[in-house]
């Protein structure tokens, strides 16, 4: 029975993303586990994995316990249980993974994969954030037998860090088109939805689904909104993160206030996605954003800012641009949607048909691919 390891810094990540990717593998007849800060006290993980461990770090990559603890804890389970691979996720827990395990990788035991989900230097990060990750990704490349990117402006990164040989192309981390689909969200779901929310039947609403944290630049959409002038529209946030109540605050000094509803976490998301005009997506970095194929997947136009991962998304017509921190060009997007509703419509089904190459049974079937290679190497 092959052994897989999936780790990353939070389990937030595993239901996030990851949890499909353990159901399958363990149908497959593996034995999945996985490692993370606080993951033993997730309950959707104990349903997908086998194992569980709790991984004693955080996302903050100058938190002191990321190196010796984390490092020691996570070299312990591995060599203690015996995995074939081990697949990392997010770029601290990747650091981490890669310097615990050099000599457990240098002995041949197993392999060790690391997807970047976008590398957290790019052009529009801080200079010194840019070069502290870039750096940490240097100092761990040497321990990484593969390298998986989302984007083209990854993949030549990833290519001078690991080479060409171990960088591995993947069309995001897929989206489940069953789930995201109109039978998730019929008519019905959608006007309870619009009941709950306070919104008449034909009340036109914007909706950006995006963790409250800086680099997904919440206070674009609201200072956007603002400017947009349209007394009859509304903006729903879904998410949490530590920037939600500054953006609350932000929205009463901008009056904008009763128009604007922070949801918290929902699992609604089909029906919130399907009553939209528009989805927004204005962060100033992304890897292959899943939130733009959410909306693809129900036929709503997306708008986004000019970055990697989000471009390739919604190029050649299948979306708005606009370039990043421009709130002008994002308010004048927003406002055509309301002006245009043909042509947006048009925009939301060539997304529906862009959307069908990312279809998560599709990135299954690469990873199951990747893992036989992993494991051919051994």
């Amino acid at each position: 029975m092959p052994k897989l390891l999936i780790v990353a810094t939070t389990a937030l990540f595993f239901t996030e993303f990851l949890l499909p990717y353990a159901t399958h593998f363990r149908r497959q007849g593996w034995r999945v586990d996985g490692a993370a800060a606080d993951a033993p006290g997730c309950e959707a993980c104990r349903a997908a994995f086998d194992h569980l461990f709790h991984l004693p770090m955080s996302r903050n990559p100058l938190d002191p316990r990321n190196l010796p603890l984390g490092m020691r804890t996570l070299r312990g389970i591995v060599e203690r249980e015996g995995y074939q691979i081990v697949h990392v996720h997010t770029p601290i827990a990747a650091f981490v993974a890669r310097l615990a395990l050099r000599s457990w990788r240098a002995r041949g035991q197993g392999r060790l994969i690391y997807t970047a989900h976008g590398f957290h230097f790019h052009p529009h990060g801080h200079p010194v954030k840019n070069a502290l990750f870039y750096g940490l990704e240097r100092v761990a490349a040497p321990y990484t037998d593969y390298l998986v990117v989302m984007n083209e402006t990854d993949r030549k990164a990833a290519e001078r860090l690991v080479g060409p040989s171990r960088t591995v192309y993947m069309p995001g981390i897929g989206v489940d088109l069953e789930f995201y689909s109109s039978r998730q969200a019929p008519p019905e779901a959608v006007a309870a939805l619009r009941r709950s929310l306070g919104l008449g039947p034909g009340t036109p609403y914007f909706l950006m689904i995006a963790e409250f944290i800086p680099r997904k630049r919440h206070r674009d959409a609201l200072q956007a909104f603002a400017l947009l002038g349209d007394t009859q529209a509304h903006l729903l946030l879904a998410g949490q993160g530590v920037l939600m109540e500054e953006m609350k605050a932000l929205a009463a000094r901008l009056g904008i206030a009763q128009r604007v509803h922070f949801l918290g976490y929902r699992r609604d998301i089909p029906a919130l996605i399907q009553g939209a005009l528009a989805t927004l997506l204005p962060s100033e970095q992304e890897g292959l954003p899943r939130a733009i194929m959410e909306s693809f997947c129900l036929g709503v136009p997306a708008i986004g800012a000019d970055v990697r991962g989000i471009r390739e998304l919604l190029q050649d017509g299948a979306g708005l641009l606009h370039p990043v921190g421009d709130v002008r060009a994002l308010a004048q997007a927003m406002r055509w949607v309301l002006e245009n509703p043909e042509a947006s419509r048009a925009m939301g089904r060539l997304g529906q048909e862009r959307v069908k190459a990312y279809d998560l049974r599709n990135l299954l079937r690469l990873h199951e691919e990747l893992y036989a290679k992993a494991l051919e190497k051994r």
